[in-house]
């Protein structure tokens, strides 16, 4: 096995000087990041994956970036994981996926592209434990099935069930019905297709879930219930749309050779407009999630060039099932981040670029330029919860479903806390 080295950052990115860049989250040096992949927890050390391409800061030429964590709190670039290969099964890009421990050896399960996505194939890494040095198989495990409702499928997921291991794949077709695809692969080098798990026949998926194509799927058990999270992609007027996350709460049952998964209950899992194709991650007793913050509205792609980055992780949050639903909040372990409390005087203003806020009640946090003369309201809570603030990425948790934006600070520009309530902020570090 050899290892990819990263490539290095082109000259004249200016980080140190670039407010906007989150410098507590996982992004790469340089480059494109999207999709989070392959989260796993081998020998004690977090592992997160990424769609990204290291060359421009553009959706294209998608490679798996690689960062690594023993505490959640601070993050190493890694090399490159995996690579797309002239002429193989992965030429036009290694895309979204899942790692799986297979008896000792982590393997990355992942969408391999050749030629266009509609002749997507299940293609196979393995590593070594360190997950630096990656062998990509050279032949892909599953093709999409033969028929004319579903065009696309994207996106393995691996999960067990009763003592057997299984897959799920989003699909569709821009002009049709989503699909959930299920394969038996006990044996990862062996996947048997078993019919859908879910299709948009089932009402509650219909009605929370509506789109398409479902992207990103994750199938995973939270207390007693198995939850399902879906990206939805939805074609409109010519363009594709990325139309949010859902999830849905049910339970798997038999059905022939495969399972059934029928939906009780669903909902939003961040309902922020720059929030997409979360991952989530079995970590003992609990499941954390990460997912991507695009850029904004509000960033031009000429800012974006001159920049020489583009996308982020959210912070990984900590997922649980309640009377309202699915609820996130920050990994217990971001508190850490926390420096000495900060006392703001009474223009509320927050000198710092990365800091919490906790409030027992209503609050507004505002990114005020006063050269220019604006003020971009960039978070609100009706009543008690957190905000986190990292760069551009807001993050924002209270009683419903969690909130992500991006809000771009400059050298003129700076954050105001409004409210009347009780509030602590702390600057992260």
């Amino acid at each position: 096995m050899t290892t990819v080295p990263a490539p290095a950052a082109p000259r004249g990115y200016h980080h140190a000087v670039d407010s906007s860049r989150p410098r507590l989250h996982v992004l790469p040096s340089s480059g494109w990041l999207n999709d989070p992949n392959g989260l796993c927890k081998i020998d004690g050390t977090y592992h997160v994956f990424y769609q990204h391409n290291p060359y421009e800061p553009v959706h294209s030429d998608i490679h798996w970036g690689h960062a690594s964590s023993t505490d959640l709190l601070t993050w190493t670039e890694e090399p490159i994981a995996l690579t797309p290969r002239p002429g193989g099964l992965d030429a036009n890009g290694c895309w979204s996926g899942c790692v799986v421990d297979d008896s000792g050896v982590p393997t990355a399960v992942y969408t391999a592209v050749g030629d266009t996505a509609q002749n997507a194939q299940v293609g196979l890494a393995r590593s070594d434990r360190s997950l630096r040095c990656w062998k990509q198989e050279p032949v892909g495990r599953i093709r999409p099935p033969d028929n004319p409702a579903i065009s696309d499928v994207r996106d393995p997921f691996v999960f067990s069930f009763e003592g057997h291991r299984y897959a799920v794949q989003g699909s569709g077709h821009p002009t049709g019905a989503p699909q959930l695809l299920l394969y038996a692969c006990d044996d990862l080098d062996d996947w048997t297709f078993l019919g859908p798990l879910l299709t948009s026949g089932d009402p509650v998926a219909a009605e929370v879930a509506p789109a398409n194509i479902w992207e990103c799927p994750n199938l995973f058990r939270l207390g007693d219930r198995w939850v399902i999270i879906l990206s939805l992609w939805r074609y409109r007027d010519g363009m594709d749309h990325l139309a949010g996350v859902r999830y849905l709460v049910g339970d798997l049952v038999p059905h022939g050779d495969g399972l059934l998964f029928r939906a009780e209950s669903g909902g939003i899992v961040d309902h922020g407009p720059t929030f997409y194709a979360p991952q989530v991650l079995v970590d003992g007793d609990r499941v954390l999630l990460w997912g991507w913050a695009w850029e904004g509205a509000q960033r031009t792609g000429e800012e974006v060039a001159a920049a020489g980055w583009a996308g982020t992780l959210t912070f990984p949050r900590e997922l649980a099932l309640t009377e309202g639903g699915l609820q996130s909040r920050p990994a217990r372990e971001l508190i850490g981040l926390h420096g000495e409390e900060l006392t703001l005087g009474p223009d509320g203003i927050v000198g710092t670029p990365a800091f919490e806020i906790e409030t027992e009640g209503p609050l507004q946090l505002i990114l005020v330029d006063v050269q220019a003369g604006t003020r971009q309201p960039s978070a609100a809570l009706p009543g008690q919860g957190r905000v986190l603030v990292d760069g551009s990425i807001v993050e924002v948790f209270g009683s419903g479903p969690s909130h992500t934006s991006r809000h771009y600070p400059t050298a003129t520009s700076q954050w105001v806390v409004e409210s009347d309530s009780p509030y602590r902020v702390w600057p992260l570090a």
